[in-house]
């Protein structure tokens, strides 16, 4: 499902983030969107955290034998 996909490139990116801010004290989207109260910087965060509360639903998920 493309929506799945969508998630999980989001999600990866959150955790790429989230692992740059605690062994860097980098914030990547941050800096690349004008700061941490920039409004698009907020929307990505905001994203990135739905992002992980759809991939959560994965893990719950039965995959059919049609699905490849």
């Amino acid at each position: 499902m493309l929506i799945d996909k969508i998630a999980l490139v989001l999600a990866i990116i959150g955790g790429i983030n989230w692992g740059a801010v605690g062994l860097f004290r980098f914030d990547l989207v941050a800096w690349l969107l004008g700061g941490q109260t920039a409004a698009f910087s907020r929307v990505v965060y905001t994203l990135v955290g739905l992002a992980a509360i759809w991939c959560f639903t994965l893990l719950f998920r039965h995959r059919d034998e049609t699905d490849a």
